[in-house]
């Protein structure tokens, strides 16, 4: 597929469907999801968003955030804190990142887009992969395969129990 190199104004001035990615002026499409994919982001955006009051937290879905000035992701969910503020565009780090993989994904280009949060400084990424039955975890920029029963946020009542995603996935 042949791209045009856009500038970042240009970028945020169009509308994409799907929405898609930003980097050093190529706009990129995201795999999307088939029905697996899009059933963990609902069930994790309803988690989060039930738990919002005590933990004090925002969920977006597919939120565009600005990871350096020319790159902008767009991760499948992420959270932030309830005083950043609501910029059309996050430009503060989120406290998570969660990538779901789709079946095109390739775990080697899902951990290039890894490395983008890192360096804005996210200190928190999941990517869950349901095709795999398999999690992986990215703190502090040190990625691993996730071999225990519950992610979470480290300091942090944040979590979400894998067994419960995959359950909801043989529904």
């Amino acid at each position: 597929m042949a791209t045009t190199a856009i500038s970042v104004p240009e970028y945020l001035a169009s509308i994409w469907h799907p929405d898609r990615d930003y980097v050093d002026g190529e706009v990129q499409e995201r795999n999307l999801g088939e029905q697996e994919h899009a059933l963990l982001q609902n069930y994790l955006a309803a988690w989060f968003f039930n738990h919002r009051h005590d933990w004090r937290i925002v969920s977006l879905t597919e939120m565009r955030v600005q990871v350096s000035p020319t790159r902008i992701r767009i991760p499948d969910i992420c959270l932030r804190e309830p005083s950043d503020p609501m910029d059309r565009v996050l430009q503060r780090p989120p406290l998570l990142c969660v990538e779901i993989m789709s079946p095109e994904d390739r775990l080697g280009k899902v951990r290039e887009r890894l490395q983008d949060f890192v360096a804005m400084g996210v200190h928190d990424i999941w990517v869950i992969d349901p095709g795999a039955r398999r999690a992986y975890v990215c703190v502090a920029g040190e990625f691993s395969e996730f071999d225990e029963d519950t992610l979470r946020i480290a300091g942090t009542e944040i979590h979400v129990r894998l067994a419960d995603l995959w359950a909801e996935l043989e529904r």
